[in-house]
């Protein structure tokens, strides 16, 4: 139990960090104003006895309601200090016929892109979820993960706001009634955020760089385009998501910037796993995971040479984007472009 809760963090100091604390007050009637600059147990001290026994108070049993309201409030909310992911670890298991996989251990670290590459149906999807299940030798595929280089958390299987993976998938449609404003600031708040106004507006910017046609905060969800509905949840990930591991699937069909999208997730030290068909976007990678037959059949580092391919590749790439813009904007192609 986490005593320097109540024994050395002023209250002040304990509702900047943790304003939802002020709710426990309330419901305990316990009135503070006054002697915020109090630790609670001092707060607690200076009540005389007669008045702990009309007020029917048990000085320790108030201590320890508050240290477990705070804790059960952080695990809720996803605010754990030391959820932070700095290296995820898959260790190898079995393929679809029983075979051993291709490797023994592929260690990920955080900022880190990895890409992963397979004909359709090899068994990406099944690595994605052994990944967010965080397998321990109890899926079909028998593989194990660790956390930082020990046996995972059970906060990463069943909390709901201590999720491992924040997934991206390909087709997002938004069903709700709302502006853009107000999603982000409805997560926001959710995330207990205090410059509200300042995240929501980082968010707006990024996806604007990341989407084709601009959109502001006024423009209703359900009114964006699968572009701009991407863009808007790539940035909202890389900014207020608590999930070290992000999944995009397949990303260059979602007519944003997938280069600074990519960036964007990575500056936020994420872990990225990426499933692709693309050159460029498995180049992009730190390493990608080639899928065969529902296993891993091997893992290849993006070498010195691949990566003087993938900037001619960025060229063709670039060219490509300009002229996707030039004929967006209803200009005539040239061979001069």
């Amino acid at each position: 139990m986490n005593k320097k809760l109540v024994d050395e963090l002023k209250m002040s100091e304990l509702l900047d960090r943790y304003p939802f604390a002020e709710n426990f007050f309330s419901e305990n009637v316990i009135d503070i104003k006054g002697h915020e600059n109090e630790t609670f147990s001092e707060f607690l001290d200076k009540f005389a006895e007669e008045e702990i026994e009309d007020m029917a108070l048990d000085t320790e049993k108030i201590k320890e309601g508050l240290i477990e309201y705070i804790e059960q409030m952080k695990l809720f909310l996803g605010m754990e200090e030391e959820s932070g992911v700095e290296v995820l670890t898959i260790i190898a298991g079995k393929d679809k016929t029983g075979n051993p996989e291709g490797f023994e251990r592929l260690d990920i670290n955080k900022s880190e892109i990895i890409s992963i590459v397979g004909p359709t149906g090899s068994g990406k999807s099944r690595l994605l979820a052994d990944i967010e299940w965080t397998a321990q030798k109890d899926t079909p595929t028998q593989r194990e993960r660790l956390i930082n280089g020990e046996l995972p958390d059970k906060k990463w299987r069943y909390s709901s706001n201590n999720k491992l993976v924040a997934q991206l998938s390909q087709n997002m449609n938004f069903v709700m009634d709302l502006s853009v404003r107000d999603f982000l600031e409805l997560h926001a708040k959710s995330r207990m955020i205090d410059d509200i106004q300042g995240v929501t507006d980082k968010i707006i910017e990024e996806a604007n760089k990341l989407a084709g046609e601009q959109f502001n905060l006024d423009t209703p969800i359900t009114a964006l385009s699968g572009g701009q509905s991407r863009a808007l949840m790539i940035a909202d990930t890389a900014i207020l998501s608590s999930s070290p591991i992000v999944l995009i699937d397949e990303i260059e069909n979602a007519g944003i910037d997938r280069k600074k999208a990519l960036d964007l997730l990575v500056s936020s030290d994420k872990i990225v796993l990426m499933a692709t068909h693309d050159p460029t976007l498995a180049l992009i990678a730190d390493k990608r995971i080639i899928i065969k037959n529902g296993g891993i059949s091997k893992i290849i580092k993006t070498s010195p040479e691949e990566k003087k391919i993938l900037s001619k590749l960025e060229e063709m790439d670039n060219i490509i984007q300009k002229m996707r813009t030039d004929l967006r904007n209803g200009e005539i192609l040239t061979d001069n472009k």
